[in-house]
């Protein structure tokens, strides 16, 4: 926890309140997971994916919200739009081959070309333990968290622009044990050598590929989690709160953008410190 109740007030930055600085401007990315779960939708705070998608968009990139759940890419879609932003929404499984095909198609012929792409997908499902985790809980996982990923590369490769950057949102659950589901922290890490390969593919064209690694986020799936095992609320951040998703996608923009030009097949912990000092 942080020391002496220090509390350190939020930036601009971190409550998605900072105006864009043009680092994205005509861009084209795809963000495959770009919707949110909703919990309480009174209360909810922005999830990962959707405060990516208006970043980005807000930064002066054509955005294609890519989600399983269509109403929830259109409300990302609507909030994008209600800035002046373009955007549009796509109905995409990605534990469905085809669904990867289409959804790679219908984002590049609706912002006429890709030249970005992220993938903020991940599911934990099953019991706790390797007691709890059973074969089809094991395939569920894996097939969303990581082959779901691998088939997304596989079709957006040859489709993105030269010079374009891929980033995965994965989790310090690949680095360090945490989540107590055996299959999610796996697949996280196995992320690792995906990513990893693909930076090694993409080198050629100048294509990078990076992970973004939170920590503890305060959003909609983060919640449900902590009310599943609840001792997660309980983890002592070196910070002393849990990040809010405009931090998670502040971590992506930088990645995204020309800033990061020269740094391609790393992992950026996003968690207060968590791997590094608690």
């Amino acid at each position: 926890m942080a020391e002496d109740g220090f509390v350190q007030a939020l930036p601009p930055e971190s409550k998605g309140e900072a105006p864009g600085r043009g680092r994205l401007k005509g861009r084209h990315i795809l963000v495959v997971g770009g919707g949110q779960r909703v919990l309480d939708a009174a209360t909810d705070p922005v999830g990962n994916g959707r405060a990516m998608s208006i970043l980005f968009a807000r930064e002066g990139a054509s955005v294609a919200v890519a989600d399983m759940n269509k109403t929830s890419a259109d409300e990302t879609v609507a909030k994008i739009a209600s800035e002046g932003g373009k955007a549009t929404a796509i109905e995409a499984d990605i534990s469905k081959p085809a669904d990867i095909e289409r959804m790679i198609g219908e984002a590049e012929k609706a912002l006429g070309g890709l030249d970005g792409l992220v993938l903020n997908v991940g599911i934990g499902v099953g019991g706790l333990g390797l007691a709890g985790a059973t074969p089809e809980d094991w395939d569920k996982v894996l097939g969303v968290n990581l082959r779901g990923p691998m088939l997304c590369c596989k079709a957006a490769l040859p489709r993105l622009a030269d010079g374009s950057p891929v980033v995965f949102i994965s989790s310090i659950a690949g680095q360090i044990a945490g989540s107590r589901l055996p299959a999610y922290d796996a697949s996280k890490a196995a992320l690792g050598g995906l990513m990893r390969h693909v930076a090694l593919e993409g080198a050629k064209r100048g294509i990078r590929a990076n992970i973004v690694a939170p920590g503890l986020v305060d959003t909609p799936l983060g919640r449900l989690a902590t009310q599943g095992r609840p001792s997660r609320g309980r983890t002592p951040v070196p910070f002393g709160r849990q990040a809010t998703g405009w931090e998670i996608a502040n971590a992506a923009l930088f990645l995204m953008s020309d800033e990061s030009i020269y740094v391609t097949a790393q992992t950026l912990a996003v968690d207060s410190g968590l791997t590094g000092i608690s």
